[in-house]
């Protein structure tokens, strides 16, 4: 890309939009039923579980709008980058007051940056895009989430083996094609990495569907409030490498002084997606 592309793609830079939803009761128990998750206190007034905002606030389009990932054409809210895979690469997350269910939620969405790099595999785009989460006016979750725009990788995904020793605290969750149906359904997520083996295969370079990004980080987020027995003050995340269908995850929780590290860690320990909560 030349240097006349990146100033073009940083024309997006200020863009914003903003959207109001209501915190449904039975969507939250539709993703409670996806993970496996007991349901019973997903009732009116109660907090909404960590990163389970990322159900509301969805946006459907037409299928003449959808570029041939499944998701938006480029060139609307997020900017036209012509790299052609793109990855839910990370993100950082402060809870600053709960999120009730049944409350009616304003989302402000800001593209913050546009930084064009060269990685092991090639050319990368990094968009960094902030939400505030706000309730009656008052900002209650501000996030910044990190989109990364990739070339495609002959043979699949370049992978980092990233290991680590198993954590004090360990849990498995294995994810299969319905859940992956399901949480596409739950987002309104059209990306076709998470439902379409071929595409994985033959056009994304993946070995078999891709367990999604944002499910790994809130099974972790959930992980580390059960943990604490507290709500979370802060959560930071960041992907490593794609966790492909049928490899079980697992889990992983440590104690670090205030703070709890945590990742999601695939056969032989290694690591997919890696995170930090304080509380």
């Amino acid at each position: 890309m030349s240097q006349a592309d990146i100033t073009k793609l940083r024309e997006w830079v200020g863009k914003t939009i903003v959207d109001e939803d209501v915190l449904d009761v039975r969507h939250a128990r539709l993703m409670a039923a996806t993970i496996g998750r007991d349901a019973e206190d997903l009732v009116t007034g109660a907090p909404l579980p960590p990163l389970w905002h990322w159900l509301y606030f969805l946006e459907g389009l037409p299928p003449e709008r959808l570029g041939r990932d499944g998701h938006p054409q480029r060139g609307g809210f997020l900017p036209p980058v012509p790299l052609p895979n793109r990855m839910w690469a990370g993100g950082r997350v402060r809870f600053l007051d709960a999120l009730p269910l049944g409350a009616t939620v304003e989302k402000r969405s800001t593209i913050l940056a546009v930084e064009h790099k060269q990685g092991r595999s090639g050319e990368l785009v990094f968009v960094t895009v902030q939400h505030e989460i706000a309730r009656g006016g008052k900002v209650t979750v501000p996030e910044e989430h990190d989109i990364v725009y990739k070339e495609v990788s002959p043979g699949g995904p370049a992978r980092q083996e990233v290991r680590r020793a198993p954590g004090e605290h360990r849990e498995t969750f294995v994810a299969t094609s319905t859940t992956l149906f399901r949480y596409s359904a739950l987002t309104f997520n059209g990306h076709r990495i998470h439902y379409d083996k071929d595409y994985c295969r033959e056009v994304e370079g993946y070995p078999d569907l891709v367990i999604h990004g944002p499910l790994n980080a809130t099974l972790l987020a959930g992980l580390a409030q059960r943990i604490a027995g507290k709500p979370l003050a802060t959560f930071d995340y960041r992907g490593v490498q794609p966790a492909i269908l049928g490899n079980a995850l697992t889990l992983n929780g440590v104690r670090q002084g205030e703070r709890l590290e945590l990742w999601t860690a695939l056969p032989e320990e290694r690591v997919s997606m890696q995170a930090s909560a304080t509380f």
